[in-house]
């Protein structure tokens, strides 16, 4: 399958800045993906198409401050712990070669111990995970993405900060946030528990891959990046129990999906959703408008196309919504608007 057939021309003026005040009062584009209709709603709205019963399965984990700033202007972004080291990008990456000390404005170092072929490298900090993930807390910044224009967000309060969190984030470890989740408010939570609406918990620790496109020719060609899962046991209990009820197991975000079409309770996934999949757990999905050629725009297309004969169905019903929410002024992409498909 091509890559290019998942492109779309978005102008930059319907990429959000900043999120929706308050958060569900976000627009919410509702697609039914037995005939492609569209429904135009807000997402305070979202109990109107829920059922006592049904499911809803979030990611929890929280973004931690993973931009450092070294000495030399160079730029670190940590990625992942890995055998007692951090992976992390590094900018300009030229600067540095193997045995080089990086050191930050509280006086904490690393060194750099290995240089991978991917364009990461390999940080010693000298120090435990939680030692580390306490200095990004104390003088690092969320790694919001690169089409979030940074004087926009520097210009915010810093009470702000906590605007690239889910209001139910518990586990650090993501360096990007499960941005479909940010349309949920507290209260918005507690209404859907009273109107009989269940939820549950599942960790998957986004990676860098979130922010990055296809690059191959063909999806075929693409090398799925790798991310850590976690799905408790009583969050597959309640699975089990919804689905013998018949109802329905709604994930919130893309991340979710990956994290229950995974197969495994714990551990590293790489599963690349591509039009063709069968779906075995998740029956609807809330989610975010992607961008072009990404890895979340091809499973939003599988999970659209599930039940057609036409195995193209998915990818064009999905690019028309799209085009359908340009048009009607929706705002895109992790502070953007959500859409439902049901």
């Amino acid at each position: 399958m091509l890559t290019r057939d998942f492109d779309y021309p978005l102008p930059p003026e319907r990429i959000a800045q900043e999120p929706a005040k308050p958060r569900d009062s976000s627009r919410l584009l509702v697609l039914d993906r037995k005939d492609g209709s569209l429904e135009h709603r807000h997402f305070y709205d979202i109990g109107d198409y829920l059922q006592p019963g049904d499911l809803l399965v979030v990611n929890r984990s929280k973004v931690f401050k993973a931009r450092l700033m070294g000495n030399g202007n160079i730029e670190i972004f940590l990625l992942r712990p890995k055998d007692n080291l951090w992976l992390a990008l590094a900018k300009p990456g030229r600067k540095l070669k193997i045995g080089t000390e990086i050191s930050f404005s509280d006086g904490s170092t690393c060194r750099v111990m290995e240089k991978l072929d991917d364009g990461t490298v390999a940080l010693d900090f000298g120090e435990s995970e939680q030692e580390v993930l306490a200095l990004t807390e104390k003088i690092g910044q969320v790694p919001t993405p690169p089409y979030i224009d940074r004087s926009v967000t520097a210009r915010r309060d810093r009470t702000d900060a906590a605007d690239y969190q889910t209001v139910y984030a518990k586990e650090v470890g993501s360096v990007a946030a499960p941005t479909a989740g940010f349309h949920f408010t507290p209260e918005l939570i507690e209404k859907l528990k009273t109107q009989g609406i269940k939820f549950a918990e599942v960790i998957l620790h986004v990676g860098l891959g979130t922010f990055r496109p296809i690059k191959t020719d063909t999806l075929e060609e693409h090398e799925m990046h790798e991310e850590w899962i976690e799905i408790p046991a009583e969050t597959l209990e309640l699975i089990e129990e919804t689905k013998k009820s018949n109802h329905r197991v709604i994930a919130v975000g893309t991340t979710t999906v990956r994290a229950l079409e995974s197969g495994i309770d714990r551990g590293f996934t790489r599963i690349f959703i591509t039009p063709g999949y069968k779906f075995k757990v998740i029956d609807a999905l809330i989610t975010n408008f992607h961008l072009p050629k990404s890895t979340l725009i091809v499973l939003i297309s599988s999970f659209v196309g599930e039940h057609q004969a036409d195995s193209d169905w998915g990818r064009r019903t999905v690019l028309a919504a799209y085009n359908q929410a340009i048009n009607d002024g929706y705002r895109f992409y992790s502070f953007g608007d959500a859409m439902l498909i049901k």
